[in-house]
């Protein structure tokens, strides 16, 4: 069994106490079970966000509809195609929502490499790193479940400094 590293209960906690939440999703084959996760939630204003647009894996507004996220909370889209969150990237309606959250759970190692240590936003990671340096920057072995607020270092670690961030460089397209 994957270990879990960090705190469920706080995050529980810390969700019990939001009146508006924001829940930024990843993968498009992990939306139905987002939605599982979204349902333990506090009732409350819950928006969720996918990408713009199709990019790698990531969900859209047609797979949200699809497992019937509009049924408890109000999907979005964040106006982008970057595999991550580049605030500078997304839609006014995506900013307006991110700064209105008084919590904000975000899934995909996408989330934490582009939204880490960027914002003083209320923001719980959830993901997996797949690779040596996002394991430890978050002080997690790598292929490790991963519950994290910005403020909570994992097992004792010292603060890391934030990944590094920047836009993909869009490939020419061959005509």
């Amino acid at each position: 069994m994957t270990p879990l590293h960090g705190s469920a209960a706080a995050l529980r906690e810390a969700s019990g106490r939001a009146r508006d939440l924001l829940y930024l999703a990843d993968n498009a084959g992990e939306i139905a079970l987002d939605r599982l996760l979204i349902d333990q939630l506090p009732r409350g204003a819950v928006t969720v966000a996918v990408r713009g647009r199709a990019v790698i894996n990531d969900a859209t507004l047609h797979d949200a509809h699809f497992v019937g996220l509009g049924k408890r909370a109000k999907p979005i889209d964040n106006g982008s195609d970057a595999p991550g969150t580049l605030l500078a990237d997304c839609s006014a309606e995506f900013r307006e929502a991110f700064a209105r959250a008084d919590l904000i759970i975000a899934k995909g190692q996408g989330n934490y490499e582009s939204l880490a240590g960027t914002s003083d936003r209320p923001i719980w990671f959830l993901f997996v790193p797949k690779c040596p340096l996002a394991a430890r920057h978050v002080g997690a072995p790598q292929d490790a479940l991963v519950i994290k607020s910005p403020c909570q270092r994992l097992r004792g670690t010292p603060a890391a400094p934030p990944v590094p961030r920047s836009r993909p460089k869009r490939l020419a397209s061959s005509a």
